[in-house]
């Protein structure tokens, strides 16, 4: 498991400074099994915390598909109930994650992923985006093993 002082940054910059003015802030894209191991304080919580300070902090900036995001929020109410769903919405809507919306071009991208690698869809748009902004996937979903050198991943 990465911990909060070995994250690695898929740019330049160190991941334990801010970056200077000059380079971009370093990218990360949530999956639903980041959100999942916050919210329900498992293995890589630690990592996904470290990573929601530093983006309070604006040293990095954290990014979500609207699909995964739909992904969170139906397996919420699925497992725990339409009043849960409310709560935890409202309390993953206050993180400084930044939702990515979808578009024509996000989802040829995540289609054309789907069909090359044996990726669920919705992770395939996780993937498109992290290719699109040059970003590590946070996750610790082994599906994502297949695709490993398509993008950096940061492994819960």
């Amino acid at each position: 498991m990465s911990t909060p002082s070995t994250l690695p940054s898929p740019t330049p910059s160190s991941p334990n400074e801010p970056p200077s003015g000059s380079e971009k802030k370093p990218n990360y894209v949530l999956d639903a099994f980041a959100l999942f191991a916050l919210l329900q304080k498992e293995k890589g919580a630690a990592t996904v915390t470290a990573l929601l300070m530093r983006a309070e902090r604006e040293q990095v900036a954290l990014h979500l598909s609207l699909i995964n995001w739909g992904e969170v929020l139906y397996s919420i109410e699925r497992e725990q109930g339409a009043e849960r769903f409310g709560t935890w919405k409202a309390k993953i809507a206050r993180l400084p994650i930044q939702l990515a919306h979808v578009n024509q071009e996000r989802v040829e991208r995540a289609a054309h992923i789907k069909s090359q690698h044996r990726v669920s869809y919705a992770d395939a748009f996780a993937i498109g985006l992290a290719q699109e902004l040059e970003a590590a996937i946070v996750t610790g979903d082994p599906e994502f093993k297949s695709i490993e050198n398509l993008i950096s991943i940061v492994w819960l």
